[in-house]
């Protein structure tokens, strides 16, 4: 399997850099923290951004999430503040859960940037369980929504809010119009990520996709997967910001930057990076080309990156020293943001105990089809 990019995924990559560094610098991403940039979404969205893994049948431009991989390193390794992983993850639900209709209503809208989406799937975001999905959509005469949905990412920004939810026995998503829903800031750790709990008083869906626990699982390991993506481009960020500070940091007439102790830890680092960047280009390349290899990858890639990427943005902000932990220093946004990351779709502990639990699995049935083959214990 070559993991090697294409000269248009290069360009890509290039062109979301540029955007980043020219549009969206830091002091920009600074600025933007706690508010939608509206300004900076419409940009995103002419570029093509958002309909990255649109079909070309309603109106996207197609791509692959390996193509996608590319769009969220870079837009990690800058802090971006735009919601690109919950537009992504809206778009798959729609293409894997929605109707023909659904698709020609929404899809559309999702690739121009008309609407922005904030999704909230589970109601504990450290259960992640077809159980913890407790908000429910009375179907009695007109189909309403009454309840709260905490932890919905990006809702603060969002037109329209993708909720999972509970049609009696049956799960679902729900696509409601952010104004039908009264939107509560949740105080978070990194404002470029921001949280709300949205409650609902008789809202009325403007569309119910029915969704199986296989489609809620898929949809939480691409928003794993997204997020270990955006944590490859964010730990490099800190490896590199890191790095030129120990270039030009002198201790006892040296840079520090000369000594073992710094060298072997900035290496750590990079060992921690090039290991869980191979398994999250793996998990995206099996979102598309390999279904059934999706959980065992993406919980392998998040479950590498939570704890990695953590690791990373604590040393870098070690490395600085005190004055690390200032304000005015760019270290103290990439451990925030790896704070972020850490819980998001799952924690470390989540992802580990079910990759040992597809072993599992996978063993049992080896197991089984040997015994049926042989005829013997």
């Amino acid at each position: 399997m070559d993991f090697g990019f294409s000269a248009e995924q290069n360009l890509l990559r290039e062109q979301v850099l540029r955007f980043m560094t020219e549009v969206s610098p830091l002091p920009v991403v600074r600025d933007c923290a706690g508010r939608f940039p509206a300004e900076l979404w419409r940009k995103a969205a002419d570029l093509g951004w958002c309909a990255s893994i649109v079909p070309e049948s309603h109106g996207g431009v197609g791509l692959k999430w390996t193509d996608l991989a590319v769009v969220l390193e870079e837009t990690g390794r800058g802090l971006c503040p735009l919601p690109i992983i919950s537009g992504a993850l809206a778009a798959a639900a729609f293409v894997r859960c929605g109707d023909p209709e659904q698709q020609r209503a929404w899809l559309p809208r999702i690739a121009t940037g008309e609407a922005v989406f904030g999704v909230g799937l589970y109601d504990d975001p450290t259960w992640i369980d077809p159980r913890a999905i407790e908000l429910a959509i009375e179907l009695k005469g007109t189909d309403s929504l009454s309840g709260v949905k905490p932890f919905v990412d990006d809702g603060t920004f969002a037109t329209h809010l993708l909720v999972a939810t509970r049609t009696g026995a049956d799960l679902a998503l729900a696509v409601v119009d952010a104004r039908h829903a009264e939107l509560k800031p949740q105080p978070a750790m990194d404002r470029t990520k921001p949280l709300a709990s949205a409650t609902f008083r008789n809202a009325h869906p403007l569309a119910t996709l029915p969704m199986s626990a296989d489609d809620l699982a898929f949809l939480t390991d691409c928003g794993a997967v997204a997020v270990a993506l955006e944590a490859v481009g964010a730990a490099e960020a800190v490896v590199s910001l890191t790095t030129e500070y120990a270039k030009s940091r002198i201790q006892f007439d040296n840079p520090i930057g000369k000594y073992q102790g710094v060298k072997h830890r900035l290496a750590d680092m990079f060992v921690d990076i090039e290991s869980f960047k191979s398994l999250a280009y793996y998990a995206a390349w099996a979102v598309d080309e390999a279904p059934a290899e999706l959980p065992r990858a993406a919980s392998m890639a998040k479950a590498y990156a939570a704890d990695a990427f953590a690791r990373v943005g604590i040393e870098g902000v070690g490395l600085h020293g005190a004055i690390g932990f200032t304000a005015e220093y760019d270290a103290q946004l990439y451990l925030k943001r790896s704070k972020w990351a850490r819980t998001a779709f799952g924690d470390a502990d989540f992802h580990y105990q079910r990759v040992a639990a597809i072993g599992e699995a996978v063993g049992e049935a080896v197991g089984t089809e040997g015994t049926g083959a042989t005829g013997r214990n």
